[in-house]
């Protein structure tokens, strides 16, 4: 396996770690490219454990032999200073290791729901921090695959892959198609729609589970506007987490982590 060491900053062999914090272009290059960033050992690992391949490494000395360790003979190990990996990305890379990782194509949702229980849709979640943080609650929680709408952030962006440990890895996930096709689509895979919500019509988060409906899929929205008009829709029923203290609702991946808990119980 190569390694080899860089300080210049404009090498080509970097082009993939350069600006990591120009959202925008990353959202384009990312996904079209076919690569997504992996931060730090722990990440890494778990990422090769799932079976995604890399296509390099950029890592600080200190860190190198966890990085050889890692990838065996599978990339290229390129070595910088703290400096010259600040300089390339735009920021400080704290964990010393960075991986650029060839994107897995997507299973069908048919495919990723057919034995699950319970699953978490995501719509139109655009904070990469509220997306690790669901993928976080979903795989810790017990929730059997994840589900986002056209327009949610990407699961594999830089942040979202940290702030959820790594957990974006290992629980099933996809794209759904809009709500028109998606709402057939996840009935008849025998799944019933709970979005949490604020609204007369809904229910308690405890009365819900005292259901206990067989398979659920449990909608959240996006911060502050919520779910939209056509997920509401498509809900079989709408669901609330009762509230104290004046404060009518929780963030997305609290909210997500509630709701989990409380459907997981009789799971568990």
């Amino acid at each position: 396996m190569p390694v080899i060491p860089l300080d210049t900053v404009d090498d080509p062999r970097l082009a993939d770690y350069r600006d990591l914090t120009d959202v925008s272009l990353r959202r384009v290059t990312e996904p079209a490219g076919g690569l997504y960033i992996a931060e730090s050992s722990k990440v890494l690992a778990r990422a090769l454990s799932a079976g995604h391949r890399p296509r390099s490494v950029l890592v600080q000395e200190k860190f190198l032999a966890d990085a050889l360790s890692l990838v065996g003979e599978d990339a290229e190990v390129y070595v910088v200073s703290a400096e010259t990996a600040e300089q390339v990305t735009g920021y400080t890379v704290h964990r010393g290791l960075l991986a650029s990782m060839h994107r897995p194509a997507l299973a069908s949702v048919e495919e990723v729901v057919r034995d699950a229980r319970l699953v978490v849709v995501l719509e139109d979640i655009v904070d990469h921090t509220n997306i690790g943080a669901a993928f976080r609650s979903a795989a810790a929680l017990g929730a059997d695959a994840v589900l986002v709408t056209p327009r949610c952030a990407d699961p594999l962006y830089r942040r979202s892959v940290r702030v959820s440990m790594g957990t974006v890895f290992q629980v099933p996930w996809t794209r759904l198609p809009e709500w028109s096709e998606a709402t057939p689509m996840l009935h008849d895979a025998g799944l019933h729609l709970a979005a949490l919500a604020l609204s007369d019509d809904a229910v308690t988060l405890d009365d819900f589970s005292a259901a206990e409906h067989e398979r659920v899929a449990l909608l959240l929205g996006a911060e502050g506007d919520g779910l939209s008009r056509r997920a509401l829709e498509a809900a079989d029923t709408l669901v609330t987490i009762p509230m104290a203290g004046g404060v009518d609702s929780l963030n997305v991946a609290a909210a997500s982590a509630v709701a989990l808990w409380e459907l997981g119980r009789g799971r568990r």
